[in-house]
């Protein structure tokens, strides 16, 4: 019955993954169903809150990661150790912002499906299939299995729950299906190289999705990866920006070379949380001022060479407005106008490598280099004028790169990390093996949202670095939140949870 479909507009208190209350259970009235573009809007501005702000998916991703940490400075960024139990791999199954995740992640699964029951055009109709396939990759990455409804108008079974030979079949089976119908890229809208994209993800990570304490790679995807990529590099739509950070820029969306698909922004109107990448860094008394939270580790600092453009710099239309850098942040900070800036305590502001977990003293507030990825948009208030990047050319390059390697062609492989490392104002490498190859996606690819998964297909997630010890392998999956649980008995808790 298509009047089910009223409860689209519960869209962010119903998860897929539970079963509704027993009041919603009843036949809805009739109505009139909303146009299926409208749905569809609602579907990618539901793609915000887990993916652009700092406590969602970016923040499983990366503060679990050697890239990313959350201190608690004093009195400042306690939050109940949410932080700290994620970069030291203590979280629970009752983790609040995992959880949200869980469910935030699941609600667009349903929405984008729902969708399809509403007449769309062929086009609308593969877009809210690209997304849909899209959020099922990344809560199979997190959590190993997928709750999931093949027929949404039966609202009283419980969910199936996919496991991760299931997801990995259905969505590549979805990208081939939707091609056709996707628009081309490079756009903001789901595409057909996004598409492209999504599925040498799906077959990169195959291997590591099946058994994640032994990853293997089969040689019949890496050559499907390489295939991809090809079509991708010889398209002549794409190039390796000057300028990194231009893909990250206000503007973004007219300079880019590499962004392949992005979420789009309206400065001064319409935008997710992305501006969170740079308040959750910056310091109170900076311009803008910042949460003085985040920061990245000592150790990964030094994985750069001198010259490495990817360190940052200075940025037209930010340094010369506020006297920040891009890139990663390090020693003495100061204003436009070459002043030096001091912390709260009137003690130089002179951002550390050394960070610890818990901080105190009196150089709490500076501990830790701080990273400016995205450059600030100083002209468009909190609806800042960034479009979000989940997509770009250097990660596909990369991922080439990588399955050349995988299938023994260490020779192109290496002739391709030297390409983009150059380009960026590195010197050459004379080798390349998985540890370099890891080392350099952290250095092309930083506070982007890959770090976790890289590091579990590397078989290096459960290493101990920046002030975490060993972990133990329960950490390799996320735990289902206790409610999911509770209302979906198809689901099954992970393993040490």
């Amino acid at each position: 019955m298509k009047k089910i479909f009223y409860l689209l507009s519960l869209l962010f208190i119903i998860s897929a993954c539970t079963d509704l209350e027993e009041g919603l259970r009843e036949d809805l009235p009739d109505g009139e169903s909303p146009e299926a573009s409208a749905l569809l809007g609602s579907a990618y501005d539901a793609m915000r809150l887990p993916y652009q702000d700092q406590s969602r998916f970016w923040a499983a991703q990366q503060h679990t990661s050697d890239e990313t940490i959350g201190p608690t400075r004093g009195p400042d960024w306690d939050d109940n150790g949410i932080w700290r139990s994620l970069h030291a791999h203590t979280w629970d199954a009752d983790h609040q912002f995992l959880g949200d995740t869980f469910s935030e992640l699941l609600q667009i699964v349903f929405a984008t499906s729902n969708l399809l029951q509403f007449g769309p055009s062929d086009q609308e109709a593969a877009e809210a299939r690209y997304l849909r396939a899209f959020v099922m990759l990344s809560v199979l990455d997190g959590w190993g299995q997928v709750p999931f409804r093949s027929d949404v108008t039966d609202l009283l079974s419980d969910a199936e729950v996919l496991g991760p030979q299931q997801v990995i079949d259905f969505v590549v089976d979805e990208v081939d299906a939707i091609m056709p119908n996707l628009p081309d890229g490079p756009t903001n809208r789901a595409n057909k190289d996004a598409a492209k994209v999504l599925k040498m993800k799906a077959l990169l990570n195959k291997g590591m999705y099946l058994n994640r304490a032994a990853p293997s790679f089969d040689n019949g995807d890496m050559g499907a990866v390489i295939g991809l990529a090809d079509e991708l590099i010889n398209s002549g739509k794409y190039s390796v920006a000057t300028n990194i950070f231009d893909n990250f820029a206000p503007n973004n969306d007219q300079i880019s070379t590499e962004n392949i698909w992005t979420a789009e922004n309206v400065g001064g109107s319409n935008s997710g949380n992305v501006r969170a990448r740079w308040f959750c860094t910056l310091h109170y008394n900076q311009n803008p001022s910042g949460w003085n939270g985040f920061c990245t580790i000592g150790e990964f600092y030094d994985s750069f060479e001198a010259g490495d453009s990817r360190l940052g710099g200075a940025y037209e239309g930010q340094t010369d407005v506020s006297g920040i850098n891009t890139g990663l942040l390090i020693g003495q900070q100061f204003d436009q106008d070459g002043t030096a800036l001091e912390d709260r305590g009137g003690n130089p502001l002179a951002f550390t490598k050394e960070v610890a977990l818990t901080e105190s003293g009196s150089n709490l507030e500076v501990t830790g280099i701080r990273v400016i990825k995205y450059p600030i948009d100083y002209n468009s208030g909190d609806n800042v004028d960034n479009d979000y990047v989940y997509y770009r050319f250097a990660d596909v390059w990369l991922m080439k790169a990588e399955a050349a390697m995988r299938s023994g062609d260490n020779a192109t492989a290496l002739d391709m990390v030297n390409t983009l490392r150059t380009s960026r104002g590195a010197s050459e490498l004379g080798s390349i093996d998985a540890d370099i190859m890891i080392a350099e996606r952290g250095r092309e690819l930083y506070w982007e949202g890959h770090r976790r998964t890289d590091l579990l297909r590397f078989g290096k997630y459960l290493d101990a670095y920046g002030g975490k010890p060993v972990s133990g392998s329960e950490r390799l999956l996320f735990p289902i939140p206790g409610g999911s649980l509770a209302s979906n008995p198809n689901l099954v808790q992970n393993p040490g949870y």
